[in-house]
């Protein structure tokens, strides 16, 4: 599957490079067929790169890459968000409180929960965004 890619920059405070792709309810990937999530991103140097592969109005699933020394401003999201490091190892930080997690593990963050990640190396994550009326 070939995709024109086309970036623009979203946050230049925190170099993040954000696909157009992804937008208005539209998947990138081909459905029913099978994916390799790491490859959908690339690293870009001093920079961190978002592409939504999956956005609905009940949540969201992106695919990022951040680059040695990247950190997400802090922020707080009303919603409860699924992390999963792909590739390298990733510093999660939730109510001040840290954690390192590396390829294959996952935290969940809690929906209003102050939270930043950090990049300890190069790494890549799935982000997986639930959106519910009952998170209160």
């Amino acid at each position: 599957m070939t995709n024109d890619k086309s970036f623009s920059k979203k946050d230049t405070s925190n170099k993040t490079i954000e696909t157009s792709e992804g937008i208005e309810n539209r998947e990138i990937l081909e459905l029913s067929t099978p994916q390799l999530i790491i490859e959908l991103v690339e690293y870009v140097p001093n920079s961190i790169l978002r592409k939504t592969i999956l956005k609905k109005a009940t949540g969201s699933v992106t695919v990022c890459s951040f680059d040695t020394d990247e950190t997400l401003a802090e922020r707080v999201s009303p919603f409860a968000t699924f992390i999963q490091i792909i590739e390298g190892k990733a510093e999660i930080i939730i109510a001040k409180k840290s954690t390192l997690l590396h390829c294959g593990e996952s935290i969940i963050i809690p929906a209003h929960s102050c939270h930043t990640v950090k990049a300890d190396g190069r790494f890549k994550m799935l982000q997986t965004v639930i959106k519910s009326g009952y998170d209160m």
